[in-house]
C-alpha cells in the first residue's frame, strides 16, 4: 500500500520544497529540522494505523479511560542521511524500540553499485511493527538490500517504509520485492537520472544535512 502525502494540501508541500530550494539549502540546520518534521508528520500518519489498548489514568479529579499504544514499533535508521527524519519519528514514538543499519552505494567504473551493508544493531522484530526511514526512496535496492538483511532478527507483523522523496522506479521495486510492506512518502518524482539519483529530487540528502561524506 502507497501513501502519498503530496496528494492533499498541507504543510508537507512546504517542508518539501523548502528542502528542494537550493538558498535554503546552505541553512544545514533548516534541512535537517525541514527532514525532521517530515517525520513527525509520518510518525503521526502511521499511528493512525496501529492497535491500542484502553488505560485508566488518574487525573487530580477522577479516573479517565485513555487509549494508547497498545505497542511500541521498532524504528529502523538507515545511517546517515536518515537521521534527521529518524529523530522526527522518535520524537513522536519516543518509547520505541530502535535500529541502526549502515548502507551506501559502491559505485563503478562501468556505472554499477551494488549496497555495503556494513553494520547493524538491531532488536528482535518477531511479530513487531517496523518502521524504517530512508528519505530518498531512489532505486530501492538499498531498502530492499537492508530489509532483507534484517529478517534474520524476526519477521516483523507490518513493515512501514518512510521516504521525503520517492521515485516511481524505486516505488515499483520496494512493491514487487516487498509487497506486504506500506509505503509512505511527501512527494513522488518521476525520474531516475544516468547516475541513479531523483530528478528534480534534491540532491544529496546526507551531504546536504552532514556535509560532504567521508570516502569508503
Amino acid at each position: 500500500m502507497l501513501h502519498n502525502l503530496s496528494k492533499n494540501n498541507s504543510l508537507v508541500h512546504q517542508f518539501v520544497a523548502e528542502l528542494r530550494d537550493t538558498t535554503i539549502q546552505n541553512d544545514r540546520m533548516r534541512f535537517r529540522r525541514n527532514l525532521e518534521r517530515l517525520g513527525e508528520i509520518m510518525a503521526y500518519e502511521i499511528s493512525k494505523t496501529m492497535a491500542y489498548k484502553i488505560d485508566k489514568i488518574q487525573t487530580p479529579l477522577a479516573m479517565a479511560d485513555c487509549p494508547v499504544l497498545q505497542e511500541q514499533p521498532v524504528l529502523a535508521n538507515i545511517l546517515r542521511a536518515a537521521v534527521p527524519m529518524y529523530q522526527g519519528l522518535l520524537n513522536y514514538f519516543d518509547k520505541a524500540d530502535n535500529a541502526f543499519i549502515s548502507a551506501y552505494r559502491k559505485h563503478h567504473p562501468d556505472g554499477s553499485f551494488e549496497i555495503d551493508l556494513q553494520y547493524t544493531a538491531c532488536p528482535s522484530l518477531e511479530n513487531r511493527v517496523l518502521i524504517v526511514c530512508d528519505p530518498m526512496l531512489a532505486t530501492g535496492a538499498s531498502m530492499v538490500a537492508t530489509l532483507k538483511k534484517l529478517e534474520a532478527m524476526g519477521k516483523p507483523k507490518h513493515i512501514h517504509i518512510v521516504s521525503a522523496i520517492a521515485s516511481q522506479f524505486g516505488i515499483d521495486f520496494v512493491e514487487k520485492s516487498l509487497p506486504n510492506c506500506t509505503l509512505w512518502t511527501a512527494t513522488i518524482d518521476p525520474v531516475l537520472n544516468e547516475d541513479k539519483y531523483i530528478v528534480p529530487g534534491l540532491g544529496d540528502a546526507g551531504d546536504l544535512a552532514f556535509g560532504e561524506k567521508m570516502q569508503h
